[in-house]
Formats: structure tokens, C-alpha cells, sequence
């Protein structure tokens, strides 16, 4: 991956500030920094020799001095020789393809024989297919970011897609991250990007609900049509009928889910997470949370579908409910809704880390990192695949928590309203509303990342 020439085992730090500080003046700056490491063969990626710079110069004077220089090289070797150590899997001080395959599976990455070989021959410097500690030391010496932790970053399948029901596994913080206090930035930024993101797409989801709940064979709405309807009921307002809970709950959900995966993955005592483990993790927080919060979404499916009048707002929506139906409607459609999860956060996992394993095999030759089209492009195909997935019992669940509000509307369970809507409307009746569900996946997306970026700058937490 990057050059090899420059630093053995003879060299000290002294003769290597010697020969960067080119105008001997005491100090390198990152000029000289760039300049000499290229002179020497290390192939520096954009900003990395920034990213060295920063973290050794403690006093911000712009330059590094003899102390500061080696400082930093004397800890990264550290960090270095830790690396080395998880990685030799044997403890016989030298690392094998099949040792950095077994690593690489790890981080729940399937690496392939040769893709094994061809990331070892990269830092073999003598031709044994196997890196000892000189190797890897010289390799590495000047890399700012260990490649492992590297690939993890680039490739944490992020939840600040926000593209309406919130069934994605939990992102997971480093504890750099944690100590720092950026992880609830984080959380806030993707709070503040789903609120926006939800806003900007509620009348395409308040037609998705509207067409779950009304649309039959005998009732076909079309887009226009249902949109025509609801514009004459009650005004272009009545188009974010249900937003207002739906962007409220968020803020629950997310802290909810957030905690409950964190106590998952503390039990793991600090061991490396596989990708089955991670996806228990997630669907038990994800229960969790929906647990906690369902009334709310009951709520939403109820003001979303309200006519003009019928409510004046979320409390007297919840007051009107307990009054007529009592506790146990706030939890109509409970069960399709769990149920919904585990196919929803499987599918999603599993596209994601099959598209990610493709890259990495195919195109990651220089960097683990994609670039935001490919993370992006990635993100909204599995969470696509998941809803596809998992859409059926969304248009259960939906339909249960609505029954009580529609005049002559009979009270069934979800066995018996799966059975009547085949009877009556076949498998595709299942999928009503999934135009609508899936227009407004894209301008989501957009949207949710436009706006966390802009939140993550403000909050200064810009990469």
C-alpha cells in the first residue's frame, strides 16, 4: 500500500529529523514533512501527512521539533506493535495470510485467499509471504491510521440514512469518540438530519399510510388522485398530518436504542463483535426501543389518517384514544411490528456487508474508504432491500393500529387480516403503498445527509 523504502532497524529518530529538516532550522514543518517522506518512498495519502503533523505538534508553533518528532513516532510504535500483536493470531512473531484473513473475518469482512496474499505482499518486504515486526514497523511508521481501524471507520454501516421507520442496527461509537464526548454529537447531528429528512418527505409518507390503510381492488388511489383528496379535505397543510409525532419521536428512540445496544455489546467484555452478534445486538435494542415508544407511533398512524377537526393535536389525540378504546389500543399492531425487525435489520446487514466486501475486493487498492456516492449508494440499497423485506408487515401492523378508527371497521388479529387481504386483494395486496414508500427514499437520503454534515461542521466535528 505505501512505500517501503527509508527507515531499518539501524536508523535512529535522529538521523531521520536530520535528514526532513531541510533548512535545518530545528524544526519540520509539514512541507518538509511531505517532502522528505516522499523523497524517502513513503507515498503519502491526501492529508496524512497533515494528520501526523497535528497530532505531533503538542506546543501549535507550526513545526515539530526533535522532541516532538520522536515523541509521536516512539507512541504510534506503540499503537504499532499492539496492532501486530492481535494480528499474529499464533504469537510466532510473524504474520501469515491466513492470520490476516481470520482478522479481516473479525470485523465481519470475508476476505479472499488471494485478496489475503496481495494486502501481505504489499508489506512483505523479503519475499517470504510472511511480515515480521521490522516489516510492519517500516511499513506503517508514517501511516496515521492503523488499516484495520481504517476499513471499520470508513465502512460503519451509518443509521444517518433516515428514511422513515427507524429499524437500522445502532451506530457504534469508538471509545476515543465516547471519551470525548462527540458520540452524542453525533446522535444529535442525526437526530436533527431525520427531522428534517421526515419534514421534507412527510407527504409522500402520509400517502404511503393512506394507501396502506384505504387502497383496495375495489378502491384503487392513485398518487395524484390521493394527493387531490387530501388537498380538498383539508389544505396543503393537511399533507404533514402526523409529522409532528413522528419527528418527536426520534429523540426517544434514538437514546433508547442507543443505550440498550451499548449494555449488548459491553457484554461482550470488550472482544471483537461478529456480524450475527452485532445483528442480535441491534434487533434487541430496536425492540427495545419500539417497545418503549410504540404508543407514539399508534399516535402517528392515527393523526396521520385524522380528519380535518378530528383531533386538535397529539394529546388530544391520546386522550380520545384512552377514553374510547383504553391502554391496550396504544399497542394495536404491536406484534407485526416487532415481528418486522428482525427481517428488516438482517436483510439490511447483509446486503450492506455483501456490497462492502464486493468493493473492498474489487476497488479498495489504495484506501479503504469509498467515497460518499459508493457509501451512500450502499446504505440506500440495503435499506431498501430491508423495507422490501419487511413492507408486509409494516402494512399489517399499520392497518391494526388504524381498524378501531374506521367506521364499520372489524377488530381482527394479524393471522386473520393477512388471510382477508390475500383472499381479497392477493400477495401484491400486501404491498400497497410502496410507491410512495419508495419515492421518497432518495430525497431521504439527500436530504438526511446534506443536513448532518452541515449539523456535524457546526457542531465541529467535520472529518
Amino acid at each position: 500500500k505505501r512505500g517501503r523504502g527509508g527507515t531499518d532497524n539501524t536508523k535512529t529518530f535522529a538521523d531521520l529529523f536530520e535528514k526532513l529538516d531541510a533548512n535545518k532550522d530545528g524544526k519540520v514543518d509539514v512541507s518538509e514533512l511531505k517532502t522528505g517522506l516522499a523523497a524517502m518512498g513513503f507515498s503519502m495519502g491526501k492529508g496524512e501527512a497533515q494528520k501526523i503533523f497535528a497530532s505531533g505538534d503538542t506546543d501549535k508553533d507550526e513545526g515539530l521539533d526533535f522532541e516532538e518528532f520522536s515523541k509521536y513516532l516512539k507512541e504510534h510504535e506503540k499503537k504499532l506493535r499492539l496492532t501486530f500483536k492481535s494480528l499474529d493470531k499464533n504469537q510466532d512473531g510473524s504474520i501469515d495470510a491466513r492470520e490476516i484473513q481470520q482478522s479481516f473475518k473479525d470485523l465481519g469482512l470475508n476476505l479472499t485467499d488471494r485478496d489475503a496474499e496481495k494486502i501481505l505482499h504489499s508489506i512483505d518486504a523479503d519475499g517470504t509471504m510472511t511480515v515480521d515486526w521490522n516489516e510492519w514497523r517500516e511499513h506503517f511508521l508514517f501511516n496515521p491510521a492503523d488499516d484495520l481501524q481504517e476499513i471499520i471507520r470508513y465502512w460503519k454501516h451509518s443509521t444517518v440514512l433516515d428514511i422513515g421507520d427507524s429499524l437500522t442496527i445502532p451506530d457504534e461509537f469508538t471509545e476515543e469518540e465516547k471519551t470525548t464526548g462527540i458520540w452524542w454529537k453525533q446522535l444529535f447531528a442525526g437526530g436533527m438530519a431525520g427531522a428534517v429528512s421526515r419534514t421534507g418527505t412527510a407527504p409522500l409518507d402520509r400517502m404511503k399510510v393512506f394507501m396502506q390503510v384505504h387502497s383496495s381492488k375495489s378502491n384503487k388511489i392513485s398518487l395524484v388522485d390521493g394527493f387531490k383528496q387530501m388537498i380538498k379535505e383539508g389544505g396543503v397543510a393537511s399533507l404533514w398530518r402526523g409529522n409532528g409525532v413522528n419527528v418527536i419521536k426520534i429523540a426517544p428512540e434514538t437514546a433508547i436504542k442507543f443505550m440498550a445496544y451499548e449494555q449488548k455489546l459491553l457484554a461482550k467484555d470488550g472482544g471483537k463483535i461478529q456480524s450475527h452478534e452485532r445483528f442480535m445486538a441491534g434487533s434487541l435494542a430496536g425492540a427495545t426501543a419500539q417497545t418503549a415508544i410504540y404508543p407514539m407511533e399508534v399516535m402517528k398512524t392515527r393523526l396521520t389518517l385524522r380528519k380535518t377537526g378530528q383531533y386538535s393535536g397529539m394529546f388530544d389525540c391520546a386522550k380520545k384514544i384512552l377514553k374510547k378504546e383504553g391502554v391496550k389500543a396504544f399497542y394495536k399492531g404491536y406484534v407485526p411490528n416487532i415481528l418486522g425487525i428482525i427481517p428488516y435489520a438482517g436483510i439490511d446487514l447483509a446486503v450492506y456487508e455483501t456490497l462492502k466486501n464486493a468493493w473492498l475486493s474489487r476497488y479498495a487498492k489504495d484506501t479503504a474508504n469509498p467515497g460518499i456516492l459508493v457509501l451512500l449508494g450502499c446504505g440506500t440499497i440495503s435499506s431498501t432491500c430491508g423495507q422490501l423485506a419487511s413492507y408486509p408487515l409494516a402494512l399489517v401492523r399499520t392497518r391494526m393500529q388504524a381498524q378501531a378508527s374506521m367506521e364499520g371497521s372489524e377488530q381482527v388479529s394479524m393471522s386473520k387480516l393477512v388471510k382477508k387481504i390475500m383472499q381479497k386483494e392477493g400477495f401484491f395486496g400486501l404491498y400497497r403503498g410502496i410507491l410512495p414508500n419508495f419515492m421518497k427514499v432518495i430525497p431521504a437520503v439527500s436530504i438526511s445527509y446534506v443536513v448532518y454534515e452541515y449539523m456535524r461542521s457546526g457542531l465541529g466535528i467535520s472529518k
